[in-house]
């Protein structure tokens, strides 16, 4: 059975908590300042992204992981992941050496990813936005963090830190 979503507007133009009765919410288009500010279990953590942006032609990367594993054909790799559009071979080379100096892992190409396959993984907000800014200050782009959450309850969300209006309800399960 789904649960419908309510989403209630206060009087101050300040949206509400998403209730408890979405399984899974994302939080997305943080910055590095919120995600560093946030409390909350790292275990709720089911997925992080930190896009970065090069340039306004489309140029970007995003590092992420999920907890489950990213799907690779049939089956899912556990570590970091990179995507990638329109990053020049010598960046790539840089992003790869530095992911793995960083977190380990065997790197394996798949089209426009990169899989760190057994790399350590990170969930706690700290070194997401720790991350974000070494990858920031190393690659001179712009950051965009999106973190999703499971089961993240009422009292969660409010105790988090994490801006309710940058709240994207996942339905399902």
């Amino acid at each position: 059975m789904h649960r419908v979503l309510c989403l209630v507007r206060l009087i101050n133009c300040q949206y509400s908590f998403i209730y408890h009765i979405m399984s899974r919410l994302r939080y997305w288009k943080l910055t590095v300042d919120e995600v560093r500010k946030s409390k909350f279990d790292p275990k709720k953590v089911l997925i992080w992204e930190i896009k970065c942006p090069k340039d306004d032609q489309g140029a970007v990367f995003g590092v992420y992981s999920y907890r489950n594993g990213t799907p690779w054909d049939y089956e899912s790799i556990k570590g970091i992941v990179f995507y990638h559009n329109m990053i020049e071979k010598e960046e790539l080379d840089r992003l790869t050496k530095f992911i793995k100096e960083k977190f380990g892992g065997d790197p394996a190409e798949k089209s426009s990813r990169i899989f760190f396959k057994g790399s350590r993984e990170i969930w706690a907000p700290n070194e997401i936005a720790d991350l974000a800014v070494q990858l920031g200050d190393n690659f001179e782009v712009s950051t965009e963090l999106t973190i999703e959450l499971e089961n993240f309850t009422e009292p969660e969300q409010q105790e988090s830190n994490l801006p309710s209006s940058k709240i994207l309800p996942i339905p399902g399960k």
